[in-house]
């Protein structure tokens, strides 16, 4: 098996918010839309997204009145402390300020519109113990 594209589907209640917020404040771009659907991508390896407006037809009749939910759409970065800066500059709501967890791992995270939770993430290095 050779994975070329990672892409990940998210009902949501509203395309065009979610859309909005991830093409303005994570740098993704549309690649196709319809109505209640949308592609987004990066230039970077980051994961393709499509936004599913909840009800439509495509989703399997058991599948439609479900919304994305129990998730968290995560995202390693490099730069942690510009990320946050930036998003705070921008107005984002940090929903989850920064923390640092025990095993390293530093994080925060932000809500879209549609309450789909988005986390960055930045790996430091553990206390030697």
């Amino acid at each position: 098996m050779n994975v070329t594209t990672t892409t990940l589907s998210l009902t949501v209640d509203d395309v065009t918010a979610s859309r909005d917020f991830l093409t303005t404040h994570l740098g993704y771009h549309e690649t196709a839309a319809a109505d209640g659907f949308a592609s987004l991508s990066r230039a970077d390896a980051a994961a393709d997204i499509v936004l599913l407006q909840r009800g439509i037809e495509v989703l399997p009749e058991g599948q439609r009145d479900q919304r994305a939910s129990g998730l968290i759409l995560a995202f390693t970065v490099s730069d942690l402390a510009d990320v946050l800066a930036r998003l705070e500059d921008d107005g984002v709501t940090i929903t989850l300020p920064l923390r640092e967890e025990p095993w390293g791992e530093r994080l925060f995270q932000v809500t879209d519109p549609n309450g789909v939770v988005i986390q960055f993430v930045e790996w430091a290095t553990p206390a030697a113990g």
